[in-house]
């Protein structure tokens, strides 16, 4: 079946799309199909998409042999095919997910990507000092946003539940070293 592969594209991250670029800071959500049946004049097959580690994998899977289309069992086996290539990709994906999650959760300075520190106007006027936490949750597969007042909880308080929702959220477990050096990169205050 390797005479259905058409091709194999590999492109920088400058032919990423913004959407997917969105997707691959977010973490990429894996788990969905990322296989496509392609039916027009210039081409009759699957293409299999994915973003790894900053590269897009294209790779085509043709259903026609001969000048004629596939049927049956062949094209069931030429789908399986794309199918198999994606969970491939998929499974790197992953792994280069999980091997950057360090560099993602840092900005330059050392401050936590997600976490601000702000100070919120109230109703009445008063400004509350708050972490804020708004990221990409890789448990609810969609943005959240909470924050942690330092009034109620005080400034270690405040930041100790600020990184466990930010831990939560992000699939890090409270043993790791990546949570310790979460909770050792709370911002000066004041």
């Amino acid at each position: 079946m390797q005479d259905h592969i058409l091709g194999v594209k590999l492109c920088t991250e400058l032919a990423v799309t913004n959407y997917e670029r969105v997707l691959q800071a977010a973490g990429g959500y894996c788990g969905t199909m990322s296989v496509k049946l392609l039916d027009n004049q210039a081409f009759y097959g699957y293409r299999v998409r994915r973003t790894v580690d900053g590269k897009l994998y294209q790779e085509y899977f043709s259903l026609k042999q001969n000048g004629k289309r596939l049927t049956g069992a062949k094209k069931k086996a030429v789908e399986t095919l794309a199918q198999d290539r994606d969970r491939e990709l998929e499974t790197l994906q992953i792994k280069a997910r999980e091997a950057a999650k360090d560099e993602r959760c840092f900005n330059a300075d050392g401050s936590v990507k997600g976490i601000s520190y702000l100070l919120k106007t109230e109703k009445s006027g008063n400004l509350t000092p708050i972490f804020q936490v708004g990221i990409a949750s890789e448990l609810e597969r969609k943005t959240v946003c909470t924050s942690f007042s330092l009034n109620a909880h005080g400034p270690d308080g405040a930041w100790e539940k600020a990184v466990d929702a930010y831990a939560k959220h992000k699939a890090i477990k409270r043993n790791s070293k990546l949570y310790k050096r979460l909770k050792s990169a709370m911002p000066k205050i004041g």
